[in-house]
């Protein structure tokens, strides 16, 4: 799952559970998500290029535990969740996790989460920033005699990289059973932890939800391993810029709709012609032909200054778009970007230009994700 930065200026950010060890660690703290988050780290492995390819060949931990842990329970959760979320849940197998939306009536995106189904509940992760608009957002539509629950009291790791699940079956066996998507309740030690295989890299990788009296020793016996060293919020945005994932915040919004984000995937095919949820009949009308004005698209540019969030892009004289996320790509070496763009000029290859301080640069659409994922799905 994905989460944004907002204004937090009312009162001052609070303190990750592994706040001193992030610190201990050399880490550059930035306020974020309402947190004091680390950006990067400083040393040997440290940095945001250093850090971003590290996560491409070994593995990389990550610190996300600003995102909200919430779980929906009662008789009919599910069902009452298809209310508010256009996915399929009441069909989803225990163990199983399926990406959704919250939606206004208008279509509009509130947040992007994950459900899990975990047995004896439904799990949501939602981002950070959203997460206390999404639990007021939730109790408002919910009925009364389903309980909500925020685990306010769980940190939340994500180990990312090709060699992530070697590392952890190290250390939590049985984890490399789990294909993409899915998850399970696991012991570290003597303590049970949540274990899914997901993440927001493009890479093969874990996420763990373990209480916040254990996330030391967690943090720490991950770390022990030369396989692993840990990565900030500055590695993991360009690392979900070269997957081609939309950034809350910046790519959705409540004034973006799922079929011109690129979305139309978890609009499942079911509910799109039973609906009864939230802004069906404004997404259906954007799923017909010519529905949407403008599509989010992948950009590729030439040269090495990069085309920021806010920057217009360009046919010609005529303004068709927005960058919503740009920036360097260290895999590809050369700049990147997301934008939405007028929908006659959203083929692969079409030549635009994107306005940076004055300068028009040119830049080309191109086909997402920018770098391929590599998630481990069952049966590969």
């Amino acid at each position: 799952m994905s989460d944004t930065e907002t204004d937090f200026e009312e009162q001052p950010p609070e303190a990750l559970p592994l706040d001193a060890w992030h610190r201990e660690h050399g880490a550059r703290m930035v306020p974020f998500a309402g947190y004091e988050m680390p950006i990067q780290y400083t040393g040997e492995h440290g940095g945001i290029v250093a850090e971003h390819n590290w996560t491409r060949q070994s593995a990389s931990l990550f610190d996300v535990s600003h995102m909200g842990q919430l779980s929906v329970s009662g008789e009919g959760a599910a069902n009452q969740l298809e209310k508010l979320l256009p996915s399929g849940i009441a069909n989803l197998a225990e163990g199983k996790m399926r990406y959704s939306l919250l939606l206004t009536e208008a279509g509009g995106i509130i947040d992007d989460l994950i459900v899990t189904n975990t047995g004896a509940h439904l799990a949501l992760v939602v981002n950070g920033a959203c997460k206390w608009d999404d639990i007021a957002h939730l109790r408002e539509h919910l009925d009364d005699d389903i309980t909500l629950t925020h685990f306010d009291d769980f940190a939340l790791l994500a180990l990312q990289g090709p060699k992530a699940v070697d590392v952890l079956e190290g250390i939590v066996p049985g984890v490399s059973e789990l294909s993409f998507m899915t998850a399970g309740l696991f012991k570290f030690g003597e303590q049970h932890i949540w274990v899914s295989r997901a993440g927001y890299t493009g890479e093969d990788g874990f996420e763990i939800s373990v209480h916040s009296n254990y996330v030391r020793a967690l943090a720490d016996a991950l770390v022990a391993d030369e396989r692993v060293h840990p990565a900030g919020l500055g590695a993991r945005d360009s690392l979900r810029l070269e997957a081609g994932l939309p950034l809350y915040g910046h790519d959705l919004s409540e004034n973006t709709d799922p079929v011109s984000a690129g979305l139309g995937f978890a609009l499942s095919k079911a509910r799109r012609e039973a609906g009864g949820y939230f802004g069906h009949a404004a997404c259906l009308v954007r799923l017909e032909d010519g529905g949407c004005a403008q599509h989010r698209v992948g950009l590729t540019l030439e040269g090495r200054q990069p085309g920021r969030e806010g920057a217009q892009i360009f046919s010609g004289d005529a303004l068709v778009g927005i960058v919503t996320s740009g920036g360097f790509s260290p895999t590809l070496g050369h700049p990147i970007a997301m934008g939405f763009v007028e929908t006659e000029f959203t083929a692969e290859g079409t030549k635009l230009d994107i306005e940076v301080r004055g300068k028009r640069l040119p830049a080309t659409v191109t086909a997402l994700p920018f770098v391929p994922h590599r998630y481990h799905r069952k049966g590969a």
